[in-house]
Order: C-alpha cells, then sequence, then structure tokens
C-alpha cells in the first residue's frame, strides 16, 4: 500500500511504502513514549527527533513538512 503526499510549495510528491511507514510509526511512537507529544502535537524538539531518526534509518532527509503530512494523513485514515 502508498500514501502519496504531496507538499504545497515542493514539486515533488512523497511516496510512502509499507516499510517507510512502519519505520515513521516506530520512530513516532518512541518519541510519543519519551512525552515529546504532550498534548495533541508533537513538540519542536520531537519533530527534529523524528526527522533525525528518520533519516538515519533510511537514509534521506525528509523535511517536517513532508513527515507531518504523512502523521496527517495516516492519522485521517486512521480516523475513517
Amino acid at each position: 500500500e502508498y500514501f502519496g503526499v504531496k507538499v504545497s510549495g515542493e514539486k515533488v510528491k512523497t511516496w510512502w511504502d509499507k516499510r517507510l511507514t512502519e519505520i515513521f510509526y516506530d520512530i513516532c511512537i518512541k518519541e510519543i513514549l519519551k512525552g515529546n507529544r504532550p498534548g495533541t502535537h508533537f513538540i519542536k524538539d520531537g519533530w527534529l527527533k523524528i526527522m533525525t531518526n528518520f533519516e538515519k534509518q533510511i537514509c534521506k532527509a525528509y523535511s517536517q513538512r513532508q513527515l507531518k503530512n504523512m502523521w496527517d494523513a495516516l492519522k485521517k485514515e486512521w480516523k475513517a
């Protein structure tokens, strides 16, 4: 299953396959457990750690906007 996330202002769509999605989930869960999402949003340091750890694991940098858009897309699908 693939998720296409288009980021306004960026020319490239980001395609997420199952592997990338699972890595992203795992990183986000770890940051939630560390307290970097005290309410309904990740704090600035939480996003920084998510971006850093994601880049380390997949050897490619994604912007905070790309990761936030994916988070929002997954959250929307989960609610449905």
